[in-house]
C-alpha cells in the first residue's frame, strides 16, 4: 500500500499506526483527510478505532478487509468505500479516485454522519459491548464496562464514573447507552444510567421519585419518568 500511495503525485502519507490503539491516538492529532483503516486487527479492530473518534476529528476512511459479499454491502448501503484484500492497482486506484471526490463536494459534516450511521448499523449483533474506547483529557481509555459505577450527563458531554475515577466525554447519553447491555445498565433519569450491580439500595421518595444508594455510597434520583425501569429491575414501582 506504501508502493500504491508513492505513486500518488497529489498524495502526502503523514502517519501509519501499527495497531488500532495507537490510531486512536494518532489521527486526532495529526487530522487526516483519509485514513486507509484495516477492519481486522487484533484487541482493537477497525470498528473500535472509530468509535473511539467519534465525537472529534472524523477523516474519510476506506475500510480495508477480507470480509465477504454479503457483509460487504453495509459499506456500499453507506457509500464508503473498501478494498478487498487482496486488491490490484486498479481497485486501489478506483477507491482513490472515489476519496478524492468524496472530499471535493462532499461537506466534512457529511461525512462524519454516513461514518457514524455506518457505526450505529453494521455492527448491532456485536452489542453490547464489552469495553468502551474514550478519549478524555487527551488521552485513550479501554474502560471494562463491568467497572463502570455510574454516568451522568453534563451538557452536551457524559461523566463516566468509575471507582474514584471519572471521565469527561463528549457523547450523547442515548449514544453510549445504546452500546451499553441493558440487562445491568439502566437509564433512571434523563441524565443519569447506573451499573445495576452497584446498587446497594432503593428508597421511595413522597413524589413518586426514588433515592438509589451506590455501594459507595453515592446517592442518584431515580425520576418517576423511568418508574418502568424500575418495575425492570425489582418487579415493582416501590
Amino acid at each position: 500500500m506504501r508502493a500504491l500511495l508513492a505513486a500518488q503525485p497529489d498524495v502526502e502519507v503523514v502517519g501509519e499506526c501499527g495497531d488500532g490503539r495507537e490510531a486512536i491516538d494518532v489521527i486526532p492529532k495529526i487530522a487526516p483527510d483519509l485514513v486507509f483503516l484495516d477492519v481486522q486487527m487484533p484487541a482493537v479492530d477497525g470498528f473500535a478505532v472509530l468509535d473511539g473518534l467519534v465525537g472529534g476529528h472524523l477523516p474519510a476512511v476506506v475500510f480495508v478487509t477480507a470480509y465477504d459479499q454479503h457483509a460487504l454491502r453495509a459499506f456500499e448501503v453507506h457509500a464508503l468505500d473498501y478494498l478487498l484484500k487482496p486488491f490490484d492497482r486498479d481497485r486501489f486506484e478506483r477507491a482513490l479516485d472515489r476519496v478524492r471526490a468524496q472530499l471535493r463536494y462532499a461537506s466534512p459534516a457529511a461525512l462524519n454522519r454516513r461514518l457514524i450511521s455506518f457505526l450505529e448499523t453494521f455492527r448491532p449483533s456485536q452489542r453490547p459491548q464489552d469495553r468502551l474506547v474514550i478519549r478524555s483529557g487527551g488521552r485513550v481509555f479501554f474502560l471494562k464496562v463491568e467497572e463502570i459505577d455510574w454516568i451522568e450527563g453534563e451538557g452536551n458531554y457524559i461523566r463516566i464514573h468509575v471507582g474514584k475515577v471519572s471521565h469527561l466525554v463528549r457523547e450523547k447519553m442515548s449514544d453510549v447507552e445504546s452500546r451499553l447491555d441493558d440487562s445491568r445498565f439502566l437509564r433512571i433519569h434523563k441524565s443519569t444510567i447506573v451499573n445495576t450491580e452497584q446498587i446497594k439500595e432503593i428508597q421511595p421518595l413522597f413524589n413518586g421519585a426514588h433515592i438509589v444508594l451506590l455501594r459507595d455510597g453515592t446517592r442518584l434520583t431515580w425520576s418517576r419518568g423511568y418508574r418502568s425501569r424500575l418495575r425492570e429491575l425489582t418487579g415493582s414501582e416501590a
